[in-house]
């Protein structure tokens, strides 16, 4: 077939629904959101009538990709790193059970946290579930261990990871497809024992498990995503993994490295090849995207030759992505980075848009809180964060997906009054449900600020759970009607906001307020939408 250009996720995206993929589930991170909306907008997922429907979380479509293995059919689960935090235990439990259908787990880590809290390796997750694991050094292997992954799933009954990275997930390379095959048939398993982790059946499966290690270990071995390339100087050897084989062979002319090269990009590591590279090498050089994972293991606990180097011993960083120019520094090559950015460019933060609803929301609340001193403002993940910097300086704590209720509510019960939680409306379908509950069953004087915009606004205006309904989830949690109050976040309601405010602060119990108003980035598109239906029409 001819080479068509794709992002990384969309190389994912293709490769699954190539490979006979029946459904798709995700909660939108950047940098994994591609993969699933391409699905959506795939004639080709159409007309095999893919479930590609956003899941309320991580943990929720993790689940639903493991019935859907259950039911025989190949399925695929996305999200971010911090994501599979989220979506930890089943993950973990999948492991146990093993798959029916193949299943394939996508997870795009964000080194350098360009939209994200931390820079977590998602191999960890991989190496501590005992599975096969990938990761893929351009778009093209993208899309060849995406397809080659649901037959190892299905060769061993295995979930498989894939561990996808920023700049590959969003950079655009030529990719050959392979033919597309039919979706598998309905087929539920045979051992009626499978899926049921009572601990008697859990420990033979877990025996299982460690069963396979020894294959998972030969495949990595033996596979052509795995390669030893020699050359003449065994001065130095160099393991790069996934993208970082890339940014190595960046530095070389026609990609000729005089030294011997291990490119990894499928685990677990091919033990034979690594002692192959340290017998043969004087010196080690580990590459790796993320945590010093394979350094770590190489090196071992005492590491008495101190031959292998990477981040651990600063040769690289120890933070942050990786480029080309780092990893020449640290092979002695002249370092050609450029010059700094002149001081005449100044930085710009993110901001707010212009319009958004949340600027009112956060001059409400500055206002309503004013008397009340600073640090009782708790937040969360979304847009919404960026209340934190100038010239709101709103909220004071961000962790996690629905930690702005649960921290609240902790501070409350330590003494601290008042205090209020920010929190949007996808985020609280996602993970913040759970956390009212907490304090409606302790009646907890906590009040909590559900900033509805209608859409998932941060990755891209995906719809959200609660639309429409935010006041009767807080009802059926157990808030009392009389504490629920949606209000409009506009210039003119200003004054009736900020003492409806003050007055639920004054509450000693739960009090729940819901600003309502479109994103304006929705609103825009959906009013460009109707404009240009309406000249199509005229």
């Amino acid at each position: 077939m001819a080479k068509t250009l794709f992002l990384g996720d969309e190389a994912v995206a293709q490769a699954a629904l190539d490979a006979g993929l029946s459904g798709v589930y995700a909660y939108p991170g950047t940098p994994s959101t591609e993969i699933t909306e391409f699905i959506q907008n795939s004639k080709q997922g159409r007309e095999g009538q893919v479930h590609s429907i956003w899941a309320g979380n991580e943990k929720t479509a993790m689940e639903s990709a493991i019935g859907m293995s259950y039911a025989g059919k190949r399925a695929m689960v996305c999200m971010k790193h911090v994501g599979l935090n989220v979506a930890a235990d089943p993950f973990m439990n999948s492991s146990i059970t093993g798959a029916n259908g193949g299943l394939v787990v996508v997870v795009a880590d964000d080194p350098s946290m360009h939209s994200s809290q931390d820079e977590q390796d998602s191999r960890f997750f991989g190496k501590f579930a005992l599975i096969p694991f990938y990761e893929p050094s351009n778009q093209q292997e993208a899309y060849d261990i995406t397809y080659a992954a649901f037959e190892y799933s299905e060769k061993y009954h295995t979930p498989v990871l894939i561990r996808l990275t920023t700049r590959l997930s969003h950079s655009r390379a030529g990719v050959e497809r392979k033919e597309a095959r039919p979706q598998n048939p309905l087929h539920i398993e045979e051992n009626p024992k499978q899926f049921i982790l009572l601990p008697a059946n859990a420990r033979v499966h877990y025996r299982t498990l460690l069963g396979k290690q020894e294959a998972f270990e030969n495949e990595s071995l033996n596979s052509p995503f795995n390669k030893y390339i020699d050359g003449a100087d065994k001065k130095m050897g160099i393991i790069a993994s996934g993208i970082a084989y890339n940014y190595l062979m960046e530095n070389f002319e026609n990609h000729q490295c005089p030294y011997p090269v291990l490119k990894i990009s499928q685990y677990p590591l091919p033990s034979k090849l690594i002692a192959k590279m340290v017998d043969e090498c004087e010196t080690v050089l580990v590459a790796e995207e993320g945590y010093p994972f394979i350094e770590e293991q190489v090196r071992g606990i005492l590491n008495r030759t101190g031959n292998i180097i990477g981040r651990l011993s600063g040769a690289l960083p120890r933070d942050g992505e990786l480029n080309p120019n780092l990893i020449a520094k640290a092979l002695g090559l002249p370092d050609t980075y450029g010059m700094p950015v002149p001081e005449l460019v100044v930085p710009r933060p993110p901001a707010l848009c212009v319009g958004c609803p949340h600027i009112d929301s956060y001059l409400a609340i500055n206002e309503a809180m004013a008397e009340h001193g600073k640090g009782k403002v708790f937040a969360d993940i979304g847009c919404y964060t960026l209340g934190a910097l100038p010239p709101y300086n709103a909220i004071y704590t961000t962790v996690d997906m629905g930690a702005s209720i649960t921290m609240a509510k902790g501070a409350a019960d330590a003494g601290l009054r008042p205090v209020l939680a920010v929190i949007g409306d996808s985020t609280f379908t996602h993970s913040g449900m759970t956390s009212l509950l907490d304090c409606v069953y302790e009646n907890t004087p906590v009040t909590v600020m559900i900033l509805d915009n209608s859409t998932t606004g941060m990755t891209g205006g995906q719809d959200s759970h609660a639309l429409g309904v935010l006041g009767e989830i807080c009802k059926g949690l157990g808030v009392k009607e009389e504490h629920i109050h949606r209000i409009t976040p506009l210039k003119k309601d200003h004054e009736a906001n900020v003492e409806l405010i003050k007055k639920e602060l004054a509450y000693e119990g739960v009090s729940v307020i819901i600003p309502t108003r479109e994103c304006i980035q929705t609103l825009s598109r959906r009013m460009k939408k109707q404009q240009a239906a309406k000249k199509a029409n005229s």
